[in-house]
C-alpha cells in the first residue's frame, strides 16, 4: 500500500449529526473495529465514495438515428423466421 504525504485536517463536530461526528464517536468506532482513528476515517470515506460516485464510466449518450437503423437492420437478419412453434410467458 502506497502512502501519500498529503495531509488533511479533520475538525470534529461538537455533537453527532448527519453531516459530522464527534471525536468520541470516532474513538468508539475505532475501539469497536479494533483499528486506529485514521483507519476509521478512511473506511467511512471509502464507503461514502462507493455510495456517491458512479461505479462505471459514463456512456456516450443516446444512440443516433443512424445507429438505431443499423441495429434494426442487424437484428432483422438475426431473428428467426418462420412459423411460431411455441411461446412461453414469464407472467401469466
Amino acid at each position: 500500500m502506497r502512502i501519500s504525504n498529503e495531509n488533511l485536517l479533520v475538525k470534529f463536530r461538537s455533537k453527532d449529526t448527519r453531516f459530522g461526528v464527534t471525536r468520541t464517536t470516532v474513538k468508539a468506532i475505532a475501539k469497536e473495529l479494533d483499528v486506529n482513528e485514521t483507519q476509521v476515517i478512511h473506511m467511512a470515506l471509502s464507503k461514502f465514495a462507493a455510495d456517491v460516485l458512479p461505479s462505471y464510466a459514463p456512456d456516450d449518450g443516446p444512440l443516433t438515428a443512424k445507429q438505431l437503423l443499423a441495429l434494426r437492420k442487424d437484428v432483422a437478419n438475426r431473428l428467426p423466421k418462420g412459423k411460431l412453434i411455441s411461446r412461453d410467458t414469464l407472467f401469466a
